[in-house]
């Protein structure tokens, strides 16, 4: 029968010894496990399903469509390219969503799935914490900030200018390629990122070497995936084309600068639109994780993208100053996707209006994937 060290008396049937106390009376540090659910937790537990089924259709699109660009059937080619196309397109806006830390609780776990996004879209060759740094400044100062400008490198390469603009009249999105390649060569151009060419080789070495086996495999897949690209580079500058009248400043890599709107919330919502893919039908909308309900994620940008149309319908009960109609963007778009290569109206005239009239230029190579 167990006795206690001590005085000798029976311990049998009684309550189990304290844990933390040695035989010999020293106190034991407490065990701490470690809780992956508290470093999994989200900031909104009541939509972690709806968390999950983006995952899960990230996923399935994304592997679903690979796999149907080696199969020898042009309907599953089709397939492969829209479904890969709009994985990343919604992996995108989910990057763009963990940038708010609006997926976990923890910044370091949204870092994480950041990061994982950040290489299915393709995009990874910049930094995940460049990407959210930007789009942060975005938010709070109300401009669009920039280091690299292009359009003044076209004017200073004329033959290139000439074949971006015959690119963009054949809606193949030049602007968006040159802002993508830019990335691969930022370390060597822009001296704020100097200290990522490392990084940038690692990067350009794995998914070179990966691309480059999907070629050798398929030529044919290799082609298809590039078509899925555009159709995301493109899908991407849609939606960012009219949602802002904002200024666009040459300042991101300056720290302490003047900045006249500054966490000015009442010219943020009057200069932000909401381009929404259906008013009448708006699970619609659901095709861009309701990005397009811009106003709503302006004014709580840490909120869901589930809980943003309710948030809109409670700032616009009645009337729907913000909103953009969806023919007149698509209208627009088309007409001046050769002048918006250098956008000069951009930041100076009401979007809603001009588009109402046919004149809305929009804006290129805006897209927070492209952090410089």
């Amino acid at each position: 029968m167990p006795r206690s060290p001590t005085c000798g008396i029976s311990t049998s049937g009684s309550a189990p010894p304290n844990s933390n106390i040695s035989q010999r009376g020293h106190r034991r540090p407490p065990h701490r496990r470690p809780n992956v659910l508290k470093a999994l937790e989200l900031r909104d537990p009541q939509g972690a399903h709806y968390t999950a089924a983006v995952l899960l259709y990230i996923a399935v699109a994304y592997i679903g469509g690979w796999v149907a660009l080696f199969q020898d059937s042009v309907a599953l080619n089709a397939i492969g390219v829209i479904a890969l196309a709009h994985g990343m397109f919604i992996a995108a806006y989910l990057l763009h969503d963990c940038g708010h830390n609006a997926i976990f609780l923890s910044t370091q776990r949204n870092a994480w799935l950041g990061e994982v996004l950040n290489w299915i879209v393709g995009s990874s060759y910049g930094r995940y914490e460049d990407i959210r740094y930007k789009h942060m400044r975005h938010h709070v100062d109300n401009y669009d900030p920039v280091v690299w400008d292009y359009r003044s490198f076209l004017q200073r390469h004329p033959a290139l200018e000439a074949v971006v603009k015959a690119a963009e009249w054949a809606y193949i999105p030049a602007v968006e390629i040159m802002m993508h390649a830019m990335m691969v060569a930022a370390p060597w151009c822009i001296e704020s990122k100097r200290a990522q060419r490392k990084r940038v080789l690692t990067v350009v070495l794995v998914r070179g070497s990966l691309l480059a086996l999907v070629f050798l495999a398929s030529p044919l897949a290799f082609a298809l995936y590039v078509l899925a690209q555009l159709l995301l580079m493109t899908a991407l500058r849609f939606m960012d084309c009219y949602q802002h009248n904002y200024e666009v400043v040459f300042n991101l890599d300056e720290k302490d600068v003047d900045i006249p709107h500054r966490g000015d919330a009442e010219f943020e919502q009057r200069n932000t639109y909401s381009n929404l893919l259906s008013a009448r039908y708006p699970l619609i909308n659901l095709l861009a994780l309701n990005f397009c309900y811009h106003n709503a994620h302006h004014e709580k940008p840490t909120l869901g993208w589930y809980r943003l149309p309710a948030l809109h319908a409670q700032m616009y009960p009645d009337v729907e100053p913000q909103v953009l109609g969806f023919v007149e963007q698509a209208r627009a778009f088309h007409k001046h996707r050769v002048a918006r290569i250098y956008a000069e109206d951009y930041g100076d005239d009401e979007v809603k209006q001009s588009l109402a009239e046919g004149r809305a230029v929009g804006a290129d190579a805006l897209s927070f994937l492209t952090a410089f």
